[in-house]
């Protein structure tokens, strides 16, 4: 089997009272795009500062590229690009200045760094930007130039820190597909998100939630552990029904999506819709079971669907 880019085992941050992380596994593949799908305060951003060796830890191991961090943080850094989840270069200096000025800071040659940008220039749609200071462009333009900036010293593993936050959805599908040439290059991508559609893209994905790790593997894999427990109701007075089946021990979350309600049930049963028909009511109700989606699997894992 082969080591790991990234491993991590009971990694837990504490800041005073506040447990920010509590006791994580972690194991990402080499070359594999790994995303973390959670909301706001559920630890992302704290784990991959911890990876970096930007934060220590205040209990447990951390290995990246078989370097214990943060011990061997310093040169870990020469390896890895960190791109932050709020832009972090400078407004007042153009694209090509920006990127010459962190090729210099990684130890790229004048030379060396000059061939670099103009390659990082085309490949990432710049050229004709280069001269257009940083505070002039547009988020998916900066967005573009933050990815370039992180990849200047070609590194083997990339954090991105929710890099698609401020972005439309063009530019994020665009953004996507830079990360898979990447990792197709051999380049281990982590990646924090806390949209749905981004982390269904991931080879691997960790559900977090207030420091926790509740959930973990391929998305297709965790959403075939949902099979038989998703239901769909069109018909009319939905939001009626919705009040209903909320009132229903076996009914973990229900939610209206466009003219159907979206039931999750705690459990597979051998006949869920002769189940829920005969405490919902058949009438004009039309009940169907559905494929599980990545939302399902997050409500599933997490308080956002009373547990699970």
């Amino acid at each position: 089997m082969t080591e790991p880019a990234i491993r991590a085992r009971a990694l837990s941050r504490h800041f005073g009272e506040v447990i920010a992380v509590d006791g994580v596994d972690l194991d990402v593949p080499s070359g594999e795009i790994y995303g973390f799908l959670g909301p706001n305060g559920s630890g992302k951003t704290t784990i991959i500062r911890m990876l970096c060796g930007l934060l220590t830890p205040t209990a447990g191991e951390v290995s990246v590229l078989k370097l214990n961090i943060p011990a061997e943080a310093e040169a870990l850094r020469r390896k890895i690009g960190y791109m932050t989840q709020k832009f972090s270069l400078y407004d007042e200096l153009t694209v090509a200045e920006n990127m010459m000025f962190m090729a210099r800071v990684h130890g790229l040659s004048r030379g060396a760094a000059r061939t670099r940008i103009k390659q990082l220039l085309d490949r990432y749609g710049l050229t004709a930007m280069r001269d257009r200071f940083a505070g002039a462009m547009s988020g998916g333009q900066r967005q573009r130039l933050a990815l370039a900036v992180a990849t200047l010293h070609s590194p083997t593993v990339l954090f991105l820190d929710e890099p698609t936050s401020a972005v439309d959805p063009e530019n994020r599908r665009d953004f996507w597909e830079k990360l898979f040439d990447l990792s197709d290059a051999g380049t281990t991508i982590l990646v924090s998100t806390h949209y749905m559609d981004e982390a269904e893209r991931c080879h691997q994905l960790a559900i977090l939630e207030t420091g926790h790790l509740r959930k973990h593997g391929t998305p297709r894999t965790l959403m075939a552990e949902l099979d038989g427990r998703v239901i769909e109701i069109s018909g009319p007075n939905l939001r009626q029904v919705k009040e209903q089946a909320m009132q229903l021990p076996e009914v973990q979350s229900a939610a209206q999506q466009g003219l159907q309600l979206r039931i999750l049930l705690r459990a597979a049963a051998r006949d869920p819709i002769a189940g829920l028909r005969a405490q919902l009511g058949d009438g004009a109700l039309r009940y169907a079971v559905t494929k599980p989606s990545l939302e399902d699997v997050f409500v599933a894992s997490t308080h956002g669907g009373d547990g699970g």
